[in-house]
This record gives C-alpha cells, sequence and structure tokens, in this order.
C-alpha cells in the first residue's frame, strides 16, 4: 500500500481513562471508561472514536460511489454502533459493529448496490472484513 494521508494520535494516561491528541492538535479528548464497564463516563472511549469514524468513512466511501453513479444522495447518512465484548474462553475482549444506512433519495435496489461498493471501497471495512462481524442494514430508502 502507498500511503496517501498518515494521522497520528498520542494516547497517555491510565489506558482507558487518559488522553488522546492528534499531533497537529485538532484531536484533543479526555479519555474514561463508560460507566457499564466501571468507569465515570466523563470522557470519549476508544469505541465511541471507532464508531465515529467507521460511520464518517463508510459515508464518504458512499458519497463516492455514488457519485460515481450519478445517484442522489440527498440526506444520506451512515450510523455506526460498535459493541465491545467478552471474547468466548475468557481470552481477552473483542469488537462488533453495526452500520445502519439511510439513503431517502433512492429506491431499495440502488441503495443495495451502493452499500455493497461503499463496503468495498470503505478502509474500515477493508481492516475488519474477515476480523469482526460487521452487520450492515439499510433502513431508510425511496418509497
Amino acid at each position: 500500500m502507498k500511503p496517501l494521508y498518515t494521522a497520528e494520535a498520542l494516547a497517555s494516561g491510565e489506558g482507558r481513562d487518559g488522553t488522546a491528541v492528534s499531533k497537529d492538535g485538532k484531536l484533543n479528548v479526555a479519555l474514561a471508561s463508560p460507566v457499564e464497564l466501571g468507569g465515570s463516563g466523563e470522557g470519549t472511549n476508544p469505541e465511541q472514536l471507532f464508531a465515529a469514524g467507521y460511520a464518517a468513512c463508510f459515508h464518504s466511501a458512499l458519497r463516492l460511489v455514488g457519485r460515481q453513479q450519478k445517484a442522489d444522495l440527498t440526506d444520506s447518512a451512515v450510523a455506526a454502533r460498535i459493541h465491545l465484548g467478552a471474547l468466548d474462553g475468557g481470552a481477552g475482549y473483542g469488537i462488533a459493529a453495526e452500520l445502519e444506512i439511510a439513503l431517502p433519495a433512492v429506491d431499495r435496489e440502488t441503495a443495495e448496490d451502493l452499500v455493497a461498493k461503499a463496503h468495498e471501497v470503505c478502509p474500515y471495512s477493508n481492516a475488519t472484513r474477515g476480523n469482526i462481524t460487521v452487520d450492515i442494514k439499510i433502513l431508510e430508502v425511496a418509497a
């Protein structure tokens, strides 16, 4: 792979409780374990950051594919959920992802085609493929 862009960030502190700062300073967040995991919940966490990144990246890939096919992507949106859980056998933790896609200006067949192509283009989808479960649901299409 020939890099087109490299992002850099530093996480420090007490693991899930600390800070994460990008090299350019545009991202500077407090990290805190969620209440569900016994934390304070008073900062963001890696799963939220991953969800935001995957949603944004997939939406960008969807918009790229849509432009190539001259599809109407008015009001398109992607929501991501990242699930954290214990792996079977207690040997660590794993994640799974859900993507919910809204393409209200296209019919279901077009939406399915665009989503399938975006899933092939999206760097997050390519990184996760075969490594974690990624469920994709198309929630909204034109009537």
